[in-house]
């Protein structure tokens, strides 16, 4: 174990050697927290909606990822706008990062039930060390130069969408910002995702929604996501979700891949379950597949809340998505 937490730090302190973008935060039900990714999604759900997630990754290994995140979106007057805003905090070892970003979109019609919705955003990515690991390791090079600070991104996305299908590409973070110090490269670069989705009729109660994430990082490998999920009478959905990395990079600490720390093969279980019309609570466990972390941890848990105020007017069918 004391080798596998030395990997844990080790791995974090390097992440940035191949670019933080492959980094960013990553979680199993993408599906209800696009905004995230993609500000073309602000305001697609036609009314105020506040969704919450907490992500813990592989408990029980000290130093693994944890993430929060926030975000808040809807529709202005003219339904044609929509406007919004999301917070991600999230911990890898000592780093730590935030996320605070405002998005803006504006949606087209492209036929009788679709719409085409143009998004951009623009914020601040926070990146700092804990205070205490500085502290511990006064002349540790690796560390050395490395400076708490806030830094500007924009990000754009596109999002084609109906009551039964969704389509997007988008790329939230666009500037290579630089966090290079005295001994290893830290480039964040552009990474580009394409989502997917559609909602399937089974029977009168029974509904199934199969979707994807692909996710391109510049000098990273390809990755993505497949999940499907099952709907009853509208209010309770139960799916499975599998998430798959293409290779690995050539980073190595002690024969342990950086990009392998934090985007191993993995499999998933997901329920959510709609108490009210406002409320949704969903809850998701997942476990790495393909790496030695699987002997050493007992799962990475989800929790997903989500709020909403609807205004009848606005509201023409249910969103699934």
């Amino acid at each position: 174990m004391k080798i596998l937490k030395y990997h844990i730090v080790a791995i974090a302190l390097l992440s940035c050697t191949v670019g933080m973008a492959q980094q960013l935060p990553q979680f199993t039900q993408y599906m209800y927290n696009t905004i995230s990714i993609n500000p073309a999604y602000t305001g697609s759900r036609e009314t105020l909606s506040v969704v919450g997630l907490h992500r813990s990754q592989w408990v029980g290994i000290d130093g693994a990822p944890t993430t929060q995140t926030l975000s808040v979106h809807s529709p202005l007057n003219n339904e044609k706008m929509g406007l919004g805003g999301s917070f991600i905090h999230d911990e890898l070892g000592p780093e730590n990062f935030n996320y605070l970003y405002a998005s803006f979109s504006y949606t087209i019609n492209t036929g009788e039930n679709s719409k085409l919705a143009f998004g951009i955003n623009a914020g601040f990515t926070q990146y700092s060390l804990d205070q205490d690991f500085r502290l511990q390791n006064p002349n540790d090079p690796i560390i050395y130069g490395i400076e708490d600070r806030w830094d500007p991104n924009v990000g754009a996305g596109v999002y084609w969408h109906s009551t039964r299908w969704y389509l997007g590409l988008s790329a939230p973070r666009i500037l290579n910002n630089d966090y290079a110090t005295n001994e290893y490269e830290a480039l964040e670069r552009v990474s580009y995702y394409l989502t997917g989705g559609y909602v399937f009729n089974l029977g009168d109660y029974t509904k199934l929604k199969p979707s994807f994430l692909v996710k391109a990082t510049n000098g990273a490998p390809l990755s993505y996501d497949l999940s499907a999920n099952f709907l009853f009478y509208d209010k309770f959905w139960i799916g499975a979700g599998f998430r798959h990395n293409s290779g690995v990079d050539g980073n190595q600490v002690n024969g342990v891949s950086d990009y392998e720390f934090r985007g191993t093969n993995a499999i998933a279980g997901m329920i959510d379950f709609q108490v009210s019309k406002q409320l949704r609570i969903g809850y998701t466990y997942e476990s790495p597949i393909n790496s030695e972390i699987k002997y050493y941890q007992s799962g990475t848990h989800e929790i997903l809340l989500m709020f909403e105020l609807f205004k009848e007017r606005r509201i023409k069918s249910p969103r699934y998505f």
